[in-house]
């Protein structure tokens, strides 16, 4: 059936905390969560499955654990587009996309070329955007993370019972 929000929850910590008995250490796991979140706000719709799976091959962290975390915060990346479109106009100086869904949809009729080109503008200021905050935001979620984590460690918990 349908799972609810304190089961999924749960069941996504149950999950993490089951890599650290996999062998990934405190420090590791933190990494994996604070990339997995940060790469997730990329505001490039379906790309950040790649990034993932290329920054775990490159830094050599658990996939699944990155993904894990990065298919998490996906209603994150939609609810930070807007955000992070403006965010880009205001770094390049560049006029506001008018953003709805009907207005969208007829300058793709109109001009798709001219649509294409101009969401694609706006993408590529958001994701300026981004890469200017992801590496204040990953250090700052690993140094959250990593502390709990390492309370939550199988060796902490073991030695409490």
């Amino acid at each position: 059936m349908f799972a609810t929000e304190g089961n999924f929850l749960r069941n996504t910590k149950e999950k993490l905390l089951a890599f650290m008995t996999m062998g990934i250490t405190p420090e590791r796991l933190a990494l994996c969560i604070a990339l997995g979140i940060t790469l997730g706000l990329v505001p490039a719709l379906g790309t950040t499955t790649l990034l993932c799976t290329l920054t775990a091959f490159v830094f050599r962290l658990n996939l699944a654990a990155i993904l894990l975390v990065n298919y998490f915060v996906y209603p994150l990346q939609l609810a930070m587009l807007v955000p992070f479109m403006r965010a880009g106009e205001k770094l390049f100086g560049a006029k506001p996309l008018e953003l709805s869904v009907e207005l969208i949809q007829s300058m793709l009729k109109t001009d798709l070329w001219g649509a294409v080109f101009g969401l694609w503008k706006a993408t590529m200021h958001a994701v300026t955007a981004w890469i200017l905050i992801a590496p204040i935001l990953i250090a700052l979620l690993y140094i959250i993370v990593m502390p709990l984590l390492k309370r939550l460690s199988p060796k902490r918990l073991s030695h409490a019972s």
